[in-house]
């Protein structure tokens, strides 16, 4: 196999970037009349080959972000871009690598043909040693003919992986890529993502676990309620958090 088809090799020739997102917002409509704020005037700077977490509650606006990075919603306002190009520029050219949990898996398609599948609809042929090379990226050797169904919860977030790496793209966003799965299996799947972050492929994922933003990521952003309320380095927000006292005021004497 050539480098040019080793997954992630694609990310170190192109350079790039980064990510720039300025006065990101997000309205969606709820009704006649009605409305929510998902998002509100967000900014957000990376360098390429970063690795970003997007880190909040459920609800926050963190894959709203995530969405619009993905080209997947259009922002109410400001903009957002990937190495100089629009989300709609990145999907057309193949360079967008998307693992969203409701992006849903065929259920009569193998392994094999599930990770082939965006090469089939864009009427491209697919490179059979390629898609073997991302199986055992992914750690799926074996498992080429099982169906989604014969998978755990934790092969198929690899699978969705494999098949979002198929374009050797330059970025790859990831939806909680490690939730619900045991200890072991998050582990496999933090070498995994590593792996192709240490390749040059810029990740932002999104997660609700503090440990697995400080083990994985160089920057955290944190949302809360629509708004980006921190971004910074990781270390340097982790000192901060570590820094940080506790006042208690109260409005009478306690008992003794």
């Amino acid at each position: 196999m050539t480098a040019e088809h080793t997954p992630g090799a694609g990310a170190a020739r192109r350079g790039g970037t980064g990510i720039q997102v300025d006065g990101l917002g997000k309205t969606f409509k709820v009704g006649a009349g009605k409305s929510v704020t998902a998002l509100e005037d967000a900014h957000l700077h990376t360098e390429q080959g970063s690795f970003l977490a997007l880190l909040g509650p459920s609800g926050c606006g963190k894959s709203t972000i995530l969405r619009v990075l993905a080209g997947l919603e259009e922002p109410t306002t400001g903009r957002a871009l990937v190495d100089g190009r629009t989300p709609a520029e990145l999907r057309r050219d193949s360079e967008l690598g998307i693992a969203f949990q409701d992006h849903a898996l065929l259920p009569w398609r193998s392994v094999v043909k599930n990770i082939a599948l965006p090469f089939e609809v864009a009427g491209r042929s697919v490179d059979k040693e390629y898609v073997a090379e991302l199986i055992a990226l992914v750690g799926l050797t074996g498992f080429e003919n099982a169906k989604p169904a014969q998978l755990s919860g934790g092969m198929r977030r690899r699978l969705h992986i494999a098949r979002a790496m198929l374009h050797d793209p330059g970025i790859l966003v990831l939806d909680e890529p490690t939730a619900g799965v045991d200890v072991e299996l998050r582990r496999q799947l933090w070498e995994l993502v590593t792996g192709l972050n240490e390749q040059g492929v810029t990740v932002v994922l999104t997660t609700h676990y503090l440990e697995e933003a400080e083990q994985l990521c160089d920057r955290i952003a944190i949302i809360n309620h629509g708004e980006l309320i921190a971004n910074k380095p990781t270390r340097e927000l982790i000192d901060m958090a570590r820094e940080k006292i506790v006042r208690v005021s109260v409005d009478k004497d306690l008992p003794g």
